[in-house]
């Protein structure tokens, strides 16, 4: 794809978001089949390309989600990140994220991307809240929300089941004012921290 035709709906330090596109397919499909990335998702079951077509059809149907492709400044697809349920009376949601290219984890793609959906989620699209959920035994996705400002709000005891037994859900929450700080010394010093 051509720069000229490149799409790119939020532009991060390190990342773009942009919509997915029907080419990108093959792409979700590996990631939702590859173990050590389903470990840390809700997909359980086989996921063929027709499944993927058929999600990828219903991309935009309605205002209560909103998912983009995360890709590096080269184009290179990464992962995806979402707004589900948005609550348009409460104006709150919730979101999810999963890098898929395994290369990619632990490097700051994931942060970069969330940093930028949340000043979308709340200085475009007005939500006051944002919520999580988080299993326990991924811990490098809860240091990356609580990194980005997120709480811990509650647990809710064995209720995921996973390699054979049943963990902790940790519910996150955050808040627009929470946030502010963190996002005005990332768009000056690229560090959440």
């Amino acid at each position: 794809m051509s720069e000229a035709t490149k799409v790119v709906f939020l532009q991060g330090k390190t990342i773009n978001l942009r919509p997915f596109q029907r080419a990108d397919i093959p792409t979700l499909t590996r990631w939702m089949n590859d173990p050590e990335v389903r470990e840390f998702i809700s997909k359980v079951f086989p996921t063929s390309e027709k499944v993927e077509e058929e999600w990828f059809a219903k991309l935009g149907a309605d205002d209560k989600n909103v998912v983009l492709g995360i890709e590096t400044k080269e184009g290179q697809l990464i992962g995806s990140m979402g707004i589900h349920q948005i609550n348009w009376q409460d104006r709150v949601c919730t979101t999810g994220a999963v890098i898929g290219e395994k290369g990619y984890w632990g490097k700051g793609y994931g942060t970069d991307a969330k940093m930028y959906f949340l000043d979308y989620i709340f200085n475009t699209l007005n939500l006051r809240k944002v919520c999580s959920g988080v299993i326990e035994f991924n811990e490098r996705s809860l240091k990356y929300s609580l990194h980005c400002g997120y709480k811990v709000e509650g647990e809710r005891r064995e209720h995921i089941f996973k390699n054979g037994k049943y963990w902790k859900l940790i519910e996150l929450g955050l808040f627009k004012e929470e946030w502010q700080p963190i996002w005005e010394r990332y768009k000056e010093t690229g560090k959440v921290g």
